[in-house]
């Protein structure tokens, strides 16, 4: 990974985009250094899935959505990232405490029911049987009282944590130098 220092042109200017509210460039984004083009394009999808303001799903169940598929995944980075950001969201120990203690024992029906608990039953089928997805599974997100932009939004938020956990656990990031979670300066 290219550093700031040693960072010049089109890295340069890359490593500004993806700085964070922090000041810096985390690992995620800094191991597309080689080739920031990449870079470039996965700073758009994740904003897009994640901070954009047109989206509706609940930023603290967006954060819970990306942790879950996260601890699918065994993605020790996004999980730390991820849940860091959800558990200040929720702005409630006891709660997250709870809702943590189900995600990692994969058991989101220790934590949540509803249009909630359809949402993290369809993150889990689409993370780990993805050729099994059929059309009752947008039927029952529906069903569950979630809207189609929200379908949308939540399918987006799995494909990119899949696609995320991928690129850090093959790639072996971790987040040694990073400021964990967007709101740890809170």
């Amino acid at each position: 990974m290219i550093s700031d220092e040693e960072a010049d042109g089109e890295v340069a200017a890359a490593l500004e985009r993806a700085r964070t509210p922090h000041g810096t460039v985390d690992n995620v984004m800094r191991v597309h250094s080689l080739r920031p083009n990449t870079m470039h394009g996965h700073v758009t999808l994740y904003r897009a899935c994640l901070h954009d303001a047109s989206n509706t799903v609940p930023m603290w169940f967006q954060e819970v959505i990306s942790s879950y598929v996260s601890v699918l995944n065994d993605c020790a980075y996004s999980h730390a990232n991820h849940w860091a950001n959800a558990r200040h969201l929720l702005a409630d120990t006891p709660r997250a405490d709870r809702i943590e203690a189900a995600l990692r024992a994969r058991r989101p029906q220790d934590a949540f029911d509803g249009a909630e608990l359809a949402a993290l039953h369809y993150a889990e089928k689409l993370t780990l049987r993805p050729g099994e997805m059929v059309r009752a599974d947008v039927e029952a997100l529906r069903a569950a009282g979630w809207d189609d932009g929200e379908i949308l939004e939540i399918n987006q938020i799995i494909g990119y944590f899949n696609y995320v956990n991928r690129l850090l656990n093959g790639l072996g990031v971790t987040t040694d130098g990073d400021v964990v979670g967007y709101y740890a300066d809170d």
